[in-house]
């Protein structure tokens, strides 16, 4: 995402991000985002549904930030991770203003997973899958 600063709130203001647009997307449909790992099938489902739907980039961008948001919510809340704000550096090779922080240190990229799925629309890029083989999380219980 080009400019992706414009759409992209900083760390602190993620889950409320996030909580917003699960909100505004589960008005008008009974989606079952209820932050579980398996809901990310529904977000992989989405995804997939802007691509056919003929979606570009720039026209599915709030949508992909929002869905983006709402996967690293699931990672703070099911595998431990902690929303942080990237520095120039982790910026210019993930291409994000934030990313989750693991329990055991390492830097994840929620946004650019969900960009990852709708640029290449491959099953080999599922959300579900990213979530339940990442390394290091910690385990909680499924929701």
């Amino acid at each position: 995402m080009s400019g992706v600063d414009e759409y992209v709130p900083c760390a602190t203001e993620m889950r409320a991000y996030a909580t917003a647009f699960v909100t505004r997307v589960t008005a008008r449909n009974r989606l079952p985002l209820d932050y579980s790992v398996r809901s990310l099938r529904v977000v992989d489902f989405l995804i997939d549904g802007l691509r056919k739907g003929g979606a570009d980039q720039d026209r599915a961008r709030d949508t992909l930030c929002g869905l983006g948001a709402y996967v690293g919510e699931v990672l703070v809340r099911r595998a431990g991770a902690a929303w942080v704000d990237l520095d120039a550096g982790q910026r210019a090779v993930l291409g994000q203003p934030v990313g989750v922080r693991m329990p055991d240190g390492r830097i994840w990229n929620p946004l650019g997973k969900v960009l990852n799925r709708f640029e290449a629309g491959s099953p080999d890029e599922s959300l579900q899958t990213f979530c339940l083989t990442l390394h290091g999380r910690t385990r909680r219980p499924a929701a």
